[in-house]
């Protein structure tokens, strides 16, 4: 029977985080590197993606590339899942952190552009279907993989617009309509492809302090369970390693919440 540091381990295993390079992104591919895995960060930029990968390679001692890809782009997801087959021969885990808001544009809804509501879900929404549709029929060939779609606590709650304070903008309404989308798409995905030996889970992080105003951090600390936002470069890489690995061999098709408890105390 293998032990509990066994089933977490992830020598072997080959990794695609797309939008790897920043943020939640880098967390979790950082986390996947240290438990053992090789693979791939993406970027829309391809030095931002290989200077990210260098720095990866060399604190880990992993074999980790950068690849340029606009996720949006449907010849760039092709041509980046065919770079990783020629590199690394296999892809075991692949976890989706494209997203963002279109903040330029207004945010309330009765001044929302509909291109804002379209790029938006083309970044969220899209994206995310274009790497699977190529992605899956690679785990299929194999039997076996991971794939973890990056959703948010938006797509389950609706937001107490008053905890946006100091200036913080306010989350969008197309934002919490494209995450729920990503939990449903995911849901769905891991029917369509359990058959296969290949599993699909969401995470939904919630709020992440990074330098937001005070006002803001503290009003939005107080809705949580735990008090505080979430940490970067710790809370977000437990999750990652557990749905990635055989630690969860037996989760699939599940939304994993990381969020300090906002969204069950209310």
């Amino acid at each position: 029977m293998p032990s509990i540091q066994d089933l977490f381990r992830l020598q072997g295993r080959v990794f695609l985080v797309v939008g790897g390079a920043r943020n939640l992104g880098w967390d979790m591919a950082v986390a996947l590197a240290e438990a053992g895995a090789d693979g791939a960060i993406t970027s829309r930029d391809s030095g931002t993606a290989q200077a990210s990968a260098k720095q990866l390679a060399e604190s880990t001692s992993r074999n980790v590339i950068g690849m340029g890809m606009d996720a949006t782009d449907e010849t760039q997801v092709r041509q980046g899942v065919e770079e990783m087959i020629r590199r690394f021969g296999r892809i075991d885990v692949l976890i989706n952190c494209v997203g963002g808001i279109a903040m330029k544009a207004a945010a309330n809804l009765e001044d929302r552009p509909l291109d804002a509501w379209e790029t938006l879900h083309r970044t969220n929404v899209t994206a995310p279907f274009l790497v699977c549709k190529y992605i899956v029929p690679v785990m299929r060939k194999q039997k076996s993989g991971s794939i973890i779609n990056i959703a948010s606590i938006a797509g389950l709650v609706g937001r107490d617009r008053s905890v946006y304070l100091g200036g913080m903008p306010p989350q969008t309404l197309d934002y919490a309509a494209a995450k729920g989308a990503v939990i449903g798409f995911t849901r769905d995905l891991a029917a369509y492809v359990g058959q296969d030996g290949i599993r699909a889970n969401a995470i939904s992080p919630g709020g992440f302090e990074r330098g937001q105003p005070r006002e803001f951090i503290e009003a939005y600390s107080r809705k949580c369970i735990l008090g505080r936002m979430g940490r970067d470069g710790i809370d977000i890489k437990g999750a990652a390693v557990f749905l990635a690995s055989d630690a969860s061999a037996y989760v699939t098709g599940h939304n994993l919440v990381v969020d300090g408890g906002f969204t069950v105390w209310q």
